[in-house]
């Protein structure tokens, strides 16, 4: 019946062909001050790889999805941001699903500044995926992210997952699929971020990513958006306290339901 249950979740919110790149729903949220130096944070760079660069701190996160409320979709990811003299290293670890069918991710990303108005970052993953008594497969990836620092409020970013390769068989016929998304932010204050991504995933329709951030005072901040590849919204609050930050996200798909989220941070001397 678990079983039942996860590959109609699938096939409701996918199409058939390369094996689909795992995200969490609810924090689509996270993207929205990915390309912000001020306010970017540990999970900043699961977006967009470049995004490490923006650390000054250390910095480490956990977060946790139940995905349209189902255990069998339950989605954990956790994040260290470590910044040196020579740039800026990151570690993403990711597992989706149940001890019956699961997914999981190890991620070891690089990036750094390249002059003033340019961040570079690069990423090695070894994906997998495990049906116990039945099938397993893994393979390894990269992805590649770029972002440019267009004016003081305007910046745009490019991301590339998986562009060759991927495939989790011998005779490649399964394989992970390739992602390509370019984004936009605005920040026409200091408390305020407005953008835009476009995504679009192999063998899946374009996905159009657009929402805002705001940020109330020092401790506490919100983010709503919306998906319209299944014209799904979103939203997150946050509250920070000394080096530490618990977010509350959630976000709606008209036919599975509800996707909450919870996410802690920590930031090593950040007030």
């Amino acid at each position: 019946m678990k079983i039942f249950l996860y590959i109609l979740a699938i096939l409701l919110s996918s199409t058939l062909g390369a094996q689909s790149v795992k995200s969490p729903v609810s924090s689509s949220f996270t993207l929205l001050n990915s390309f912000s130096k001020t306010h970017s944070d540990a999970f900043s760079f699961t977006n967009n790889t470049a995004a490490l660069a923006h650390q000054k701190e250390l910095t480490a996160g956990v977060f946790a999805e139940n995905r349209y409320l189902l255990k069998v979709l339950n989605l954990y990811s956790g994040v260290i941001n470590v910044p040196t003299r020579q740039g800026n290293f990151g570690l993403e670890t990711d597992y989706f699903g149940e001890p019956n069918f699961n997914e999981y991710q190890l991620g070891l990303a690089y990036a750094r500044s390249v002059g003033a108005n340019l961040d570079l970052g690069v990423q090695f993953n070894y994906y997998g995926y495990r049906i116990p008594g039945y099938q397993q497969a893994s393979a390894v990836t990269f992805q590649l992210g770029a972002i440019a620092y267009l004016t003081d409020k305007v910046s745009a970013g490019v991301q590339i997952y998986n562009p060759v390769g991927g495939y989790l068989s011998k005779s490649h016929d399964e394989k992970l699929a390739s992602l390509y998304q370019f984004g936009i932010s605005y920040e026409p204050s200091e408390s305020v971020i407005v953008t835009g991504m476009v995504r679009k995933e192999e063998d899946r329709n374009v996905n159009v990513i657009a929402g805002i951030y705001y940020q109330f005072d020092k401790r506490f901040f919100a983010r709503a958006g919306v998906q319209t590849e299944n014209t799904s919204p979103f939203g997150a609050a946050g509250i920070a306290f000394g080096d530490f930050r618990i977010d509350l996200s959630v976000s709606y798909h008209p036919q599975l339901g509800f996707s909450p989220g919870l996410m802690f941070i920590y930031r090593k001397g950040k007030q």
